[in-house]
């Protein structure tokens, strides 16, 4: 329980102290930061509501409040899917792409000052292992 606890905790305030940073500097949220990052890497820089939900971790009606936002924002559009009646993905625009462009250096800068650097190449390597082993095993 106390590696369950520390490893809470450390999650807590790596994602608080990236989340502040994001909202200071670049005004934008660690969440609009993943679906737009999701996006960027996604092919043809969309995916399936559902799968961007899954994907950032946020329940169907959380990812749809803030694509509703980042769609305002014209950062990403939502589309119908050809075929499918029902089917909508959300799609990174050009200026949801420069927008990620500018956060990712505030974001990667935070990633390297509250993570990469306070461990050693092997200590990154382990917990990358081990947090691979932990995520494959769930369903």
């Amino acid at each position: 329980m106390d590696a369950w606890r520390a490893f809470l905790r450390a999650h807590a305030k790596v994602t608080r102290c990236l989340e502040a940073e994001l909202l200071a500097e670049q005004r934008l949220s660690l969440g609009a930061y993943d679906v737009l990052a999701e996006l960027a890497e996604a092919p043809d820089h969309c995916l399936r509501m559902a799968e961007l939900a899954e994907a950032v971790l946020l329940s169907r009606s959380g990812v749809t409040r803030l694509v509703d936002r980042l769609e305002r924002a014209g950062l990403v559009v939502r589309e119908r899917v050809d075929g499918d009646g029902r089917g909508v993905v959300a799609r990174l625009t050009s200026a949801g792409a420069s927008r990620l462009g500018v956060a990712s250096r505030t974001h990667l800068a935070g990633v390297l000052r509250h993570f990469v650097e306070l461990l050693d190449e092997q200590e990154l390597h382990t917990i990358g292992d081990l947090s691979q082993r932990v995520a494959d095993a769930q369903p």
